[in-house]
């Protein structure tokens, strides 16, 4: 699994989830619990993976549709 997107904001999680799997993308989102340790705060950023095989047709997906990587 390789990390394509790091945020805060789950909207952008969101999108980018329903853009991958238009795609046929397979991802899976880390750090989804870790509200417990931060308090529901929303300042530890969730990351988003995807298989080493899909991360370039993935990065350019995301990209195209206008989500920055901060890359």
């Amino acid at each position: 699994m390789k990390q394509l997107l790091r945020t805060n904001n789950p909207a952008d999680l969101a999108f980018a989830r329903a853009l991958l799997q238009g795609e046929g993308i397979d991802c899976f989102e880390m750090d989804v619990n870790m509200s417990v340790l931060e308090g529901s705060v929303g300042v530890l950023p969730r990351r988003m993976m995807v298989r080493e095989a899909d991360y370039d047709r993935a990065r350019r997906t995301l990209t195209d549709n206008g989500i920055d990587l901060g890359e």
